[in-house]
């Protein structure tokens, strides 16, 4: 697989993160279960744990695999550490390195290629989850969107326990990113309840 460029996703992420309002933590979010101040919490921790696998910096970042439904809510200073995690991730994930040999995210081992593109997955499928959940819009990039539908296709389409849902029903003429998030097994037209 290709090397991918994180930073369009990454600014779509920070972008999202800047405009939740505090009060909307306790939201839900198009994951069942999970509160926007779990998700959120569980986009901290991935941001660390990927940024790793890049760097090989195998260990306790590496060797858990992430459950946002058992994630405490967000802890204080959840914004600052994004916005230092998110960049550290995309540097380490522009280094050819990272892209190369096998590394470990969620207790995993698996090639350094595959997990930049599940590295880039989660911050666009979990960032379009944080803005439907706080009421904002989502944007990213077609390129974006079409390496994560890409990726997403090459896994079965009733759903992967702990990475998919079973996909929804959508036209392959919709736009990019409604495709990948059914793919991913959330409604492009989920909105709080």
């Amino acid at each position: 697989m290709d090397k991918v460029d994180l930073e369009p996703a990454g600014r779509a992420l920070l972008a999202v993160v800047d405009r939740i309002d505090d009060a909307d933590l306790g939201r839900e979010t198009p994951c069942p279960g999970v509160s926007l101040g779990q998700l959120l919490q569980h986009v901290v921790g991935l941001t660390e744990a990927f940024r790793a696998a890049a760097d090989k910096e195998l260990g306790p970042l590496t060797d858990t695999a992430p459950d946002p439904t058992e994630s405490p809510t967000v802890q204080d200073g959840w914004r600052e550490a994004l916005h230092l995690h998110v960049p550290r991730l995309v540097r380490s994930w522009r280094r050819d390195e990272a892209w190369q040999g096998m590394t470990r995210a969620g207790d995993v081992d698996l090639p350094g290629d595959v997990a930049g593109r599940v590295a880039l997955d989660e911050i666009v499928v979990h960032g379009w989850d944080v803005a439907r959940a706080s009421g904002q819009d989502y944007e990213v990039d077609d390129a974006t969107a079409q390496a994560c539908l890409e990726f997403a296709q090459g896994y079965d389409e009733s759903g992967t326990p702990g990475l998919f849902g079973p996909a929804v029903p959508i036209g392959p003429d919709a736009p990019v990113l409604d495709r990948l998030v059914a793919r991913t097994g959330r409604d492009p037209r989920w909105t709080p309840g």
